[in-house]
């Protein structure tokens, strides 16, 4: 079994449900706060884990800023992207996961079987299950 960087946000219910999936199936979990980790320091490192994935991809759709249209991901451009999630780690898709130097964001549970092998996976791992305005969501 794999030991597993994760970043995600604290007391995220998907995230909790995520690592539970992920220790159930037999792996080692090294646990990140997303939205305190400096990623001002650490750019290049952020962009690594959205591989080819499109920019629009890589934020967070909960997101408050995603969610009133005050940031439109699919009109921004690789740098400008990154410029928002290190100065608001809020809008970065998580969880971030890191395994023997692969990198990949988000839960795709199809993606994340194939990568890593899981026990019986619930697809909905990465939509919110909490109300579209939940104040557990906006920090």
């Amino acid at each position: 079994m794999a030991t597993i960087h994760f970043y995600e946000k604290p007391g995220c219910v998907n995230n909790t449900r995520q690592k539970q999936l992920l220790t159930k199936a037999g792996h080692r979990l090294v646990i990140y706060d997303l939205l305190q980790h400096r990623w001002v320091d650490e750019p290049e490192k952020l962009r690594s884990f959205f591989g080819n994935l499109p920019v629009s991809a890589w934020f967070n759709p909960s997101a408050p800023a995603i969610k009133n249209a005050e940031i439109d991901p699919a009109s921004l451009d690789e740098q400008q992207a990154i410029a928002l999630m290190v100065a608001s780690p809020i809008l970065i898709r998580r969880p971030l996961m890191e395994v023997d130097g692969r990198r990949r964001a988000g839960f795709d549970a199809a993606e994340v079987e194939s990568w890593l092998g899981l026990s019986s996976v619930d697809p909905a791992l990465e939509t919110c299950v909490k109300r579209r305005d939940a104040q557990a969501c906006e920090s």
